[in-house]
């Protein structure tokens, strides 16, 4: 049911892309055209809803961009609040009145996660708040992260990645698109 609501919305897109993490890759998940359908982003991140229901947890956190509508579907279907990082002069950050108090558990949201960089960012700021990082939901885990969090997904999708010199999809010569909403370097 995910893959083809993925699929359904163009969220599932196949071709030559530069990820946010830097890395090269023949799958590109925009998970913004799935979320653009609340029916649908609710459909799917019930899955994960299913697998988070019983983690004790008090609120939700999403990096921007892609972690925000997830983590406000989640927060909506389990109560609980969900807040936002966004990155200011290039560093993660928790603004705009947000706040993590001391020992408050917090589960990370994401549209996807790769390598996990923008979350273990995210989980940086909670820890330096002096809250407790429980884990990450997301839409899809490209299983290729090297996180030490549980993640709890509504799809696994092993795809392969590869950095610019040993990208295959390069090396013939085929031009990548930059779909991400990260500013990579």
């Amino acid at each position: 049911m995910v893959i083809d609501l993925l699929k359904e919305s163009g969220a599932l897109l196949e071709g030559h892309f530069l990820l946010s993490s830097g890395r090269h890759s023949s799958k590109y998940f925009q998970c913004a055209k799935l979320l653009q359908y609340p029916d649908k982003a609710e459909k799917v991140l019930n899955v994960v809803v299913e697998q988070i229901k019983e983690l004790d947890f008090d609120i939700v956190v999403g990096p921007a961009m892609g972690g925000i509508i997830v983590a406000y579907e989640i927060g909506r279907q389990l109560g609980k609040p969900a807040l936002f990082t966004e990155r200011a002069d290039g560093k993660m950050t928790l603004r705009r009145g947000f706040e993590i108090k001391k020992g408050q558990k917090v589960l990370i949201t994401e549209d996807v996660v790769t390598t996990g960089k923008s979350s273990l960012e995210t989980a940086e700021v909670i820890k330096s708040l002096g809250g407790e990082v429980i884990g990450i939901a997301c839409i899809v885990d490209r299983e290729n992260s090297n996180i030490d969090y549980p993640i709890y997904s509504a799809i696994k999708m092993k795809t392969e990645s590869f950095e610019e010199g040993s990208c295959p999809l390069c090396n013939q010569g085929l031009p990548y698109i930059k779909p991400g909403s990260r500013n990579i370097k």
